[in-house]
């Protein structure tokens, strides 16, 4: 078993795709630290975020583009959230943030669960990202 700490709803999984269709480039993540939405996992399209060594790749999330859209988190808020696996989800309303998504009269929002105490053991067995 791998445990992934990161996944997406298809209803997030679809709006990425139409995403990516309308501004011709790929996508990624960058799970907000508290700036604008708070806690809001800002989407944006690649390059136009950067990231360093500071952000932690939590994973690719495989919505049907050509390419996976990875998800970062800093490595301050990665501490606070290594115990939780995070699920990207979609909701009606304009969030106040800089993600893409803004226009649609949607938002990104995530969903979070506590890790299982197997998840965990094996989380534990892995590099830390």
């Amino acid at each position: 078993m791998t445990v992934s700490r990161i996944d997406v709803t298809d209803d997030a999984a679809a709006l990425l795709r139409e995403l990516r269709e309308s501004h011709g480039q790929p996508l990624m993540f960058h799970q907000s630290g508290g700036c604008c939405d708070g806690s809001a996992p800002m989407c944006y399209t690649q390059g136009t975020f950067l990231t360093g060594p500071s952000d932690v790749h939590l994973g690719d999330l495989e919505v049907g583009n050509p390419e996976a859209v990875p998800v970062y988190i800093s490595r301050e808020q990665f501490t606070y959230w290594s115990h939780t696996h995070i699920t990207i989800d979609v909701v009606v309303g304009r969030g106040a943030g800089f993600s893409i998504e803004g226009p649609t009269g949607h938002r990104f929002i995530i969903r979070s669960r506590l890790f299982t105490e197997a998840e965990t053991a094996e989380l534990a067995a892995q590099p830390v990202p």
